[in-house]
């Protein structure tokens, strides 16, 4: 079976856009939450989100005639894989016909258009019926974000979405590891992309009473996974791709490999639409899968990324299960929340986590957990709380719970 190592990374993100300007960010602590200015939000409870700064210039990406007729995500997305790209050194324009049929294009997004569609329902439903676009369907059909990026580079290998809930870049992400792994591409761009900055799907998550209500004059407080005072997640947007190549594809032309993907796995507890089973067994049991295929043991990972989320059954829930997966090495190892900086892409919130999970084992420091203002008795593991660490990695796990009762994991190594 073949090695696939990750060459290229982009990131557009609520703390910074640019790989660079994310990661400092994230090691410095801080934070990308801020008041929403997508849209008026002060009808709603919930009045803060991970927004990407205004500075972001949409019009870079998506021509301006263009962009009533796509999401969002697109111009987010085609950011973050043109910086992904240019980081690996490969270069579409300059390639053939056959080259550009050998790479493959797999996006997770768990909202995908649903901001578009949102706005083509409220022009309709206002009388404006002339401004819906004509692009309603197609750009409204989830798949079609994954089509973008493809037409964007000129990519005519195969071009998928993978929509799991939360999960759904790491299964990207996974599915792109196994693509490479047994042979069947050389070349992937993967990774995740999530926009559901919109009010209709602000005011369904609050609805659900999952989210944080009480910082809205402190935004950047607002996300506070495994403190004992959080009171719900913080919803955001951003994206996070990467190049994943065959190992000696990589090294014979010469490109700086930033890690190698080692082992994946995935489970569902069939347990619930939104709750997570008590026994926290299923996330576990994912986390075990992606070890047994990287041929390691628990006691060899250095560092976990947490999905936490800031509620209050999921830090408490994905405790537990790292306490199963990792038995008693779960005590001694290191991990973080990349939510506490960003708050939750969704989506795309696994190619955030592993984004800070390779960068962290080049510069060989791992960024904090901010706000764990009141440790949570039920959350007592490390979770690098407050400030970046020194820590040096040489195997970590990307862990990733969704709705619908999902989970995934990601093995990571550091290649000398």
């Amino acid at each position: 079976m073949r090695r696939v190592a990750i060459t290229g990374i982009g990131a557009v993100s609520p703390n910074g856009i640019g790989r660079e300007s994310f990661w400092q960010a994230s090691r410095n602590g801080v934070s990308g939450v801020r008041r929403i200015a997508r849209f008026d939000p002060t009808p709603f409870q919930v009045q803060v989100a991970g927004q990407v700064p205004e500075e972001f210039d949409e019009k870079q990406w998506v021509d301006p005639k263009d962009r009533p007729h796509v999401s969002r995500a697109v111009p987010l997305a085609l950011c973050s894989v043109a910086e992904a790209l240019a980081d690996a050194g490969l270069d579409p324009a300059h390639m053939t016909r056959d080259e550009l049929r050998a790479i493959g294009v797999m996006v997770g997004s768990g909202g995908g258009s649903q901001d578009f569609t949102e706005e083509q329902y409220r022009l309709f439903y206002t009388g404006h019926i002339k401004q819906c676009s004509v692009y309603t369907v197609p750009t409204g059909t989830i798949g079609t974000l994954a089509s973008e990026v493809s037409m964007k580079f000129g990519f005519r290998g195969l071009s998928h979405i993978v929509s799991t809930g939360c999960t759904s870049s790491t299964d990207a992400m996974g599915y792109a590891f196994h693509h490479i792994r047994y042979g069947m591409l050389d070349t992937v761009v993967a990774g995740g992309v999530d926009a559901p900055l919109a009010p209709l799907i602000l005011r369904g998550f609050q609805l659900m009473r999952i989210m944080s209500t009480r910082w809205n004059d402190q935004p950047e407080r607002a996300s506070r996974p495994f403190s004992r005072d959080r009171d719900g997640f913080v919803i955001a947007e951003g994206a996070w791709f990467f190049i994943f190549e065959e190992m000696e594809r990589a090294r014979a032309r010469g490109a700086r490999i930033y890690g190698e993907v080692t082992g994946y796995g995935s489970t569902c507890e069939a347990y619930h639409r939104v709750r997570l089973e008590e026994c926290g067994e299923e996330p576990a049991r994912a986390i075990g899968m992606a070890l047994a295929e990287s041929g390691i043991a628990p006691s060899d990972v250095q560092y976990i990324s947490y999905h936490g989320t800031s509620t209050e059954l999921n830090d408490r829930i994905e405790t537990r299960a790292v306490k199963l997966a990792f038995n008693g090495h779960a005590y001694k190892l290191p991990g973080s929340s990349i939510k506490s900086l960003i708050g939750h892409p969704q989506g795309a919130c696994g190619a955030a986590g592993v984004a800070s999970i390779l960068l962290a084992m080049r510069d060989g420091v791992v960024h904090p957990t901010i706000n764990v203002d009141e440790p949570d008795p039920n959350c007592d593991l490390d979770y690098v709380p407050t400030t970046a660490r020194k820590l040096a990695i040489e195997h970590a796990v990307a862990n990733c719970i969704a709705f619908g009762s999902k989970n995934s994991a990601m093995v990571l190594r550091k290649v000398e």
